[in-house]
Parts: structure tokens; C-alpha cells; sequence
């Protein structure tokens, strides 16, 4: 049973966090997709992509404590509807409202009334399966708002402190989000990253299975008394972009990768699979520039290779689809998106990547009809 309605998937930026200067970001608001929505989706259909990633933007649909205005969200929802679009909704992707944080006292049970309020909005505004992350990457913001100052609460140190009450209110938001809804799917998304030395291996293999640690406490596994359960493991997404393998000294290793020092990236996702044998999909990936196009081939050829090594894949999130600003200096844009986006934020299709997502498209099915006609012959030679 297939999970998404097609492989390939499109990621929209929806970062509202506080970044350095103190700033509130909107990216959601700064790419304008928030009033482009359907142009948006038109331009992926065209393509052939037909699910999405979306996020709420906690801080905004939150008016004041406990009171919440999804109206934004549910013209993104009557878009989706329209087009027949299925979307991925993050809860928290960075930020939270004014004035809490993952170690504040209120912070859970501000984030349990986000998740009921969520719950029960789409319930009575749709009857499409409803697919949550409840929060994007707990391990990259725990460190980025507890150990390099990133963001709220501006720490350092205190990462892992940050990551237990990130982990504590997932685990309580999942259960109200299954009590409103016990079927919607859970999905947790991490990113995928690979530390790399030739001495001290001890040390760094433990360093690598702190990736883990927050899907390992959401799944029980760790930290017992927070409640985490194996079946909160839904789905798991994991992100993976060209600096997610780097030195112990935090140097990032090379791309394109000419002297072969990276851990291909099919290793690293049967890795993660095996780990919890659960269906996994590519919940980001992307690159830059003139890379776009030669880093979706090499992804492309690295899930191929996973898929054929077993791993339960179930799709490739590419993210961003429209370009999208640094988030400590939005005036400066990535040249990241299939579609980039010029000073009025008109999307400027970035034809070789348009052109070679829809290839990637072709060739994969090409590939699975190979496949399934193999294994069909199999079974009639085995009768």
C-alpha cells in the first residue's frame, strides 16, 4: 500500500522561528506562498508531484494562549482539496509564539492545545487522512537553540536539556493528537548525518547515535518515563543535504565527493532503516546553485541502490520547492528551489532541475515496471 500519492514529494519552506538578530522569520510569508498557494500547486502538478509538505506556523496561528485562527491554513487545505493535493503538516518546524520555549513550564501544555486544536480543525474541515510531523528535527534544533544560540532560548549547553523537553512534548502531543484522531499517521522526521575521523572510534560512534536519541525516546526506547511507545514510530522521515557528513572537528567533508570520503548514502539509510524497520522516506534533500541537477542524480542513484538493498522507501521530499531566504538575512536568497523567485516573488522555473526531477520521475518508474514484471515472471516459474 502505497503511503503518498506520488514518490516524489515537494517541501515548502515554513520556518517562524526568532533568529539571531532577534527577528521573527515567516518564511511561509516571505516566499509568498501563503497567497500563492494554488500557483504553487499547478506548477507541481504539472511536474507530476502531487503531495506536499506544509507547516502550520505555530507562532502565527496561535492569536494568544490557547486561542488559535487556522484560517491561513485552511485556504492552503481548500487549495489542496481543489487540486487533489495531499499534504504533510509540521506543527512545529522551528518556532514557537512569543514569550515560551522547550524548557519554559507552559510549554507542553501549550503544545498539547496546538496539537488538539489542530486535531480537531482539520477533522471538522476535511475527511482526508491526516499526516503530522509534530516536530521537525528535534536533534538539528536542540542543538540550534541550545548550543550555538541559533535561536529562543539562545543557549549554549544546554542541548540536550532542550532535546528531553522537545521529546516530552512530542510524546504528550502525540497521544492527544491520536485521542482526537487514532488514525491519523505520526510522522518523525530527523535529519541523517555521518561523523567522520580516523582516530578516537569510540567517541565517535557515539557522537553518530546521537542522531537517534530523540526518535529512540519518541519510540521508548530511551528515557522510559516520558511515555514514548514503539508505535509512534509511524513513519520516519529522515533529512539529508551535502553538510550532513562532516569531521570531528565539525569541517564539513566535500561535494561533489571526488576523493571518496563520504559514506554513500544508501549505506547510511539502510543503516537508519534497519534500525527501526519502519517505512522511511526522504523527508528533505536539495542543494544550491549549479549542484541542484548533480546532486538529485547522485540521491536518485543512492535510494535506488537502498531500495534494492531492502530499505522500505517510500519517497523523496524535495525541499525547498521555491527558493528561499537565509533566515539571518533575508535579503539574501539560496538559489536553492525548482523554482527560484525573483524581487516580487514571481517563481522563475530553474529548467535543468525541472527537467531532471521530471527525468528522475520517468526513470524510476521504468525501473519499478522492470521490477514488478520480474518478480510477476518469478512467481509463475515458481508455481
Amino acid at each position: 500500500m502505497e503511503l503518498f500519492n506520488t514518490f516524489f514529494i515537494g517541501g515548502y519552506e515554513c520556518a517562524d522561528h526568532i533568529n539571531r538578530s532577534g527577528e521573527r522569520v515567516n518564511l511561509l510569508k516571505e516566499t509568498q506562498h501563503d497567497i500563492r498557494v494554488l500557483e504553487d500547486y499547478q506548477a507541481l502538478i504539472a511536474i507530476g508531484i502531487k503531495t506536499v509538505r506544509e507547516g502550520v506556523c505555530w507562532s502565527a496561528v496561535e492569536t494568544s494562549p490557547g486561542v488559535f485562527d487556522f484560517s491561513e491554513v485552511h485556504n492552503r487545505m481548500l487549495a489542496a482539496e481543489k487540486l487533489g493535493i495531499q499534504q504533510i503538516w509540521d506543527l512545529i518546524h522551528f518556532g514557537y509564539p512569543d514569550g515560551i520555549y522547550p524548557t519554559h513550564p507552559h510549554f507542553c501544555k501549550r503544545f498539547v492545545q496546538l496539537c488538539e486544536a489542530f486535531a480537531l480543525f482539520y477533522k471538522a474541515n476535511t475527511k482526508e487522512p491526516l499526516f503530522v510531523v509534530p516536530i521537525n528535527e528535534i536533534s538539528f534544533l536542540s542543538w540550534h537553540s541550545g548550543d550555538v544560540r541559533g535561536t529562543v532560548p539562545f543557549a549554549v549547553n544546554s542541548g540536550w536539556d532542550i532535546k528531553y523537553h522537545l521529546c516530552k512534548a512530542a510524546i504528550l502531543g502525540i497521544k492527544m493528537l491520536k485521542n482526537v484522531r487514532p488514525e491519523c499517521r505520526i510522522i518523525m522526521v530527523e535529519p541523517l548525518v555521518k561523523i567522520h575521523v580516523s582516530d578516537f572510534q569510540n567517541e565517535v560512534h557515539e557522537l553518530n547515535e546521537n542522531q537517534f536519541q530523540a526518535m529512540d525516546i519518541i519510540g521508548g526506547r530511551m528515557c522510559p518515563e516520558l511515555g514514548g511507545a514503539e508505535d509512534f514510530l509511524d513513519i520516519l522521515g529522515f533529512n539529508y543535504y551535502w553538510n550532513c557528513q562532516w569531521e570531528v572537528n565539525g569541517e564539513p567533508l566535500v561535494w561533489p565527493d571526488k576523493e571518496q570520503k563520504r559514506m554513500p548514502f544508501s549505506e547510511l539509510l539502510q543503516m537508519a532503516y534497519e534500525r527501526y524497520n519502519k517505512p522511511v522516506f526522504i523527508s528533505e534533500t536539495g542543494h544550491f546553485g549549479t549542484g541542484r541537477v548533480d546532486w538529485l542524480e547522485e540521491i536518485i542513484e543512492e535510494c535506488v541502490l537502498a531500495k534494492d538493498n531492502g530499505v522500505d522507501l517510500r519517497g523523496i521530499c524535495i525541499y525547498p520547492v521555491t527558493d528561499r531566504p537565509d533566515w539571518d538575512n533575508l535579503s539574501s536568497y539560496c538559489q536553492c528551489g525548482i523554482w527560484d523567485l525573483d524581487q516580487n516573488a514571481n517563481r522563475i522555473a530553474h529548467q535543468e532541475y525541472v527537467d531532471a526531477v521530471i527525468k528522475a520521475q520517468t526513470d524510476l518508474k521504468e525501473k519499478q515496471t522492470v521490477l514488478n514484471q520480474f518478480d510477476f515472471s518469478l512467481k509463475y516459474w515458481q508455481k
